[in-house]
């Protein structure tokens, strides 16, 4: 499995509207590997079930499912949650645990993460992101 890029929750949001500079990035990464996280996947299936379509949303979700690495969180990235999220409470900052085990699964694997969020991602040390906005 050759992976190389993790897309934040936010990326695929943006993908699934056709945001076309989202999209083509996405397209231009592809062949580095990229993976999305099963937590995005379960924040994903709340915007799919509220929102005006849930069947479309739900499809459009699942199509652009078909072709991506899905990443879990086993034990290992757990640890590195511990220890960032221990190493942050020090600081007196948060991020929240959410984002935080999408970034230890980028920690773990050596990943970039695609994100817009900057603010949400910044403040975990070691994590290389990408953004466009």
């Amino acid at each position: 499995m050759n992976i190389s890029y993790l897309i934040d929750t936010d990326w695929t949001i943006d993908h699934l509207n056709q945001i076309e500079k989202v999209t083509h990035k996405l397209e231009e990464l592809r062949p580095f590997g990229i993976a999305l996280s099963v937590i995005s996947i379960a924040e994903l299936y709340e915007g799919v079930y509220y929102s005006r379509d849930a069947l479309q949303s739900e499809k459009a979700l699942k199509t652009f499912l078909r072709n991506l690495h899905v990443l879990g969180i086993d034990e290992n990235i757990c640890q590195v949650f511990g220890q960032e999220r221990g190493r942050l409470r020090r600081l007196g900052t948060a991020v929240s645990d959410f984002d935080l085990l999408i970034a230890s699964t980028c920690l773990y694997y050596d990943l970039t993460l695609l994100t817009n969020n900057r603010k949400h991602f910044e403040k975990v040390e070691g994590l290389k992101f990408y953004s466009i906005s």
